[in-house]
């Protein structure tokens, strides 16, 4: 058996793509998933299941959240230990106690690459934020008060770009990785 961490993108957003957590740890249940638990709003689910590919248990969870909540929703799922290893190999200005600063870690789905989506995006702005590519994430950081400024604030969020990431905060991601 091994622990999972499945990210909705796009879940309980702005009144947009609603579902309710109770429901979807009762359906992912009944999928066969052991320890099913939420974490936030967000679309944040761990649960325990037989060893099987990532791209295997997303392509579960999403074919499930189509039939039981009429929606099609990405799925990204990584073992909770893969999340532990990244979380472990952070930048140095990732994550601090600084709350000046927003710290988010860009997960980019099956069929871009960090490597794409920073090609895409540009560089960061000087001075606001910073990226670092690790894996098929990328650690972003930027200055809260000046966000909109912030050149991936804005083209993160942009059509081409959106639909490729789902996106959570290193508070969140250390919640969840110790869950």
């Amino acid at each position: 058996m091994k622990r999972y961490l499945a990210l909705l993108r796009g879940v309980n957003i702005s009144g947009k793509n609603q579902i309710a957590m109770p429901e979807l740890k009762t359906a992912a249940a009944a999928l066969g998933f052991d320890d099913v638990r939420t974490h936030l709003n967000s679309g944040n689910l761990l649960f325990t299941a037989p060893e099987a590919a990532p791209l295997q248990r997303g392509n579960q969870m999403r074919a499930m959240i189509r039939s039981r909540f009429g929606l099609d929703i990405p799925v990204l799922v990584l073992p909770q230990d893969e999340l532990r290893e990244i979380l472990a190999n952070a930048p140095e200005w990732w994550g601090t106690a600084d709350r000046s600063i927003y710290d988010n870690l860009i997960f980019v789905l099956p069929g871009s690459t960090p490597e794409e989506i920073a090609e895409q995006t540009g560089a960061p702005s000087e001075g606001l934020e910073q990226i670092m590519i690790f894996r098929r994430c990328i650690f972003w950081s930027f200055d809260r008060a000046k966000y909109a400024k912030a050149n991936w604030w804005k083209k993160t969020a942009s059509n081409g770009i959106a639909e490729l990431l789902t996106i959570r905060t290193a508070n969140t991601l250390r919640k969840i990785a110790e869950m």
